[in-house]
């Protein structure tokens, strides 16, 4: 016998038997939403409920059925509920709509389990609108008119100042990587003319303040000056020295003479004929010294 017709004859034979007996096998299924009309992507809930006689094994649908054009959100179930031999078995699902159709129908079937087959008990569909949230766009645009300049706030650029600083940081580096020894000898010459010139201005001031009134305050100004200068080419104790000590350290003794007449206005207040040689050679001296420092700085390797 075939397949197909063995089961509808089996199937024949157990509704015909249960009859026999007064066993009522009638089952009744209803679902329905609990609303009409949902948002895109919405939670909405399903109620399924199914009435059966005494005998009849219902299952629900699970997560593995297919609630296209829904999804599952969740499943609750509720305990049975047994009158007259009539139960009463119920189940909401929790659904989303993805679907842009205006109207999704949806119908969530029982299943009645037998021994060796199962039959579907599935309730009259059911439909859910889709919720537009915005109106529908008219067929014309109108636009306002509006020729006032609307300022628009900007955002300052973090990420591109901070490239543009590290780009130059770079720069810089590699700079001083390539050029930082020649770089720093310009600098060195650079002051060191810039005190020249500074040293140049208050001595030719103080020379010409000494001539006029050659006094004590005039020779010790014009004295302290040069060796200031001095200890600041030579990196020596010019200041503490005596006449004597720097001759010695210059190697020139023809420089004492030049220190005696200009100290003896400091010490006896009596000014000699030649202090305006003197005062030419300390100044030669200072010029020659300079002239040396800065030749060493650009020569140096």
């Amino acid at each position: 016998m075939d397949k197909k017709l063995f089961y509808i004859v089996y199937l024949f034979l157990f509704n015909l038997i249960g009859t026999v007996h007064g066993q009522d096998r009638k089952i009744e299924v209803e679902g329905y939403f609990q609303q009409d009309s949902a948002m895109l992507g919405e939670r909405v809930a399903y109620v399924l409920k199914v009435q059966y006689g005494e005998g009849s094994n219902i299952i629900f649908p699970d997560s593995t059925y297919d609630f296209s054009p829904f999804v599952l959100l969740e499943k609750k179930t509720f305990m049975s509920n047994t009158s007259e031999g009539v139960t009463l078995d119920s189940a909401v699902y929790f659904v989303s709509n993805f679907s842009l159709d205006p109207i999704s129908n949806f119908s969530l079937p029982v299943y009645e389990v037998f021994k060796y087959d199962s039959l579907v008990h599935r309730p009259l569909e059911v439909s859910l609108a889709l919720k537009l949230i915005i109106d529908n766009i008219p067929d014309e645009l109108s636009f306002k008119d509006n020729n006032i300049y609307q300022p628009i706030e900007t955002e300052f650029n973090f990420p591109l100042m901070i490239a543009i600083i590290l780009s130059f940081a770079l720069i810089g580096l590699g700079i001083l990587f390539f050029f930082g020894k020649k770089i720093k000898r310009r600098w060195e010459i650079w002051l060191e003319k810039r005190k020249y010139k500074l040293f140049a201005l208050k001595w030719k001031k103080a020379e010409e303040e000494f001539a006029a009134h050659p006094d004590m305050n005039h020779a010790d100004e014009l004295l302290g000056l040069w060796k200031t200068y001095m200890e600041h080419l030579k990196a020596k104790p010019f200041r503490e020295w005596t006449t004597i000590e720097i001759s010695d350290f210059l190697e020139n003794k023809d420089i004492i003479k030049d220190f005696r007449e200009i100290e003896m206005v400091l010490y006896a207040g009596k000014a000699g004929n030649n202090i305006p040689k003197a005062c030419q050679n300390l100044w030669n001296i200072c010029s020659d010294t300079y002239q040396q420092k800065i030749t060493a700085t650009d020569e140096r390797k």
